[in-house]
């Protein structure tokens, strides 16, 4: 019973992370909001992990969690909120983010030396073309809906990156304590997001009582509560019955924008997510554990 209302609580919360960026976005630059909300997390943990006695990372080790903070929470979330701040509907980058974990098994088979079954390739076929039918009426539609390239190949970019950083987590890294080592790589996705606010100037922030509920909840509610659930599901439930939840965030994150901002889908929008949905679960069922795993491997929400 524990187990049950934990997984459908950190599916409610996993889901609504490109929802916080939908509704912030228009209250505060998104670079600045990322910025502020990675600094709180990474004093957050860091405080957490000092509390429990677990030691700072030094040396080329730190280098590696700062690196995959950097691509995991700096590149993913600023690129990806930017995309959102830039009309991608919130529904299909959550759709694009469900396809990071067999996007990792495919680069551990370029990279890493890992094998990846038949179905697995099938699996990663269909997802495409799922992705495919959610995308393209979007791009073509020339009303209040339409999205442009840029925004679409900006989440593409952001959904490698984090990939990219999840491929250094399952390195020498991936034994550390899970504070100390989410205090350091919120660290290197800080960094990266107060060099994008710098870069791009914007400093827009409103002081909407949206904007400060937006950031409170991203801290407390998704980097906090739901990375804790993550972890417990992990290690009671193990991290392929885990991986299968996030297998129902993008389809809640596609009602939950529908139902707060209007986002429609249409009828070919909805037989993509069920391809796509489709094509990761059948890319993540394959029989060797070491490719499960890999496909299983923890990132940061939205």
């Amino acid at each position: 019973m524990i187990g049950l209302v934990a997984s459908l609580l950190f599916v409610l919360i996993w889901s609504t992370g490109f929802i916080v960026a939908r509704a912030v976005v228009p209250h505060g630059a998104p670079e600045l909001v990322l910025a502020i909300r990675l600094g709180a997390t990474t004093g957050l943990l860091a405080g957490a992990a000092a509390f429990a006695g677990q030691s700072w990372p030094r040396g080329h080790r730190l280098g590696l969690h700062l690196a995959a903070g950097a691509m995991l929470h700096g590149l993913y979330l600023t690129v990806s909120w930017w995309s959102v701040s830039r009309g991608m509907p919130a529904g299909i980058m959550s759709l694009l983010g469900a396809t990071q974990p067999l996007m990792v098994a495919v680069a551990s088979v370029a990279f890493l030396g890992d094998r990846l079954p038949g179905r697995s390739w099938l699996g990663l076929f269909i997802a495409i073309t799922g992705v495919v039918c959610v995308l393209m009426p979007a791009i073509e539609s020339s009303g209040t809906t339409a999205v442009s390239v840029i925004p679409v190949l900006a989440g593409i970019f952001a959904i490698i990156a984090m990939t990219g950083g999840t491929l250094i987590q399952r390195g020498q890294i991936a034994s550390d304590p899970i504070l100390m080592s989410g205090a350091a790589q919120n660290l290197g996705g800080t960094i990266v997001a107060v060099s994008a606010t710098l870069i791009v100037g914007e400093w827009r922030w409103d002081n909407d009582p949206i904007l400060w509920i937006g950031l409170g909840w991203s801290v407390l509610g998704l980097s906090a509560g739901g990375l804790s659930l993550l972890v417990w599901l992990v290690r009671h439930q193990g991290p392929t019955a885990m991986s299968m939840l996030l297998l129902l965030v993008p389809p809640l994150a596609a009602i939950e924008a529908w139902a707060l901002f209007g986002e429609q889908l249409g009828p070919v929008q909805l037989i993509g997510f069920a391809l796509a949905l489709g094509g990761v679960l059948l890319g993540r069922s394959q029989g060797r554990a070491k490719v499960r795993d890999a496909a299983a491997e923890l990132v940061e929400p939205a």
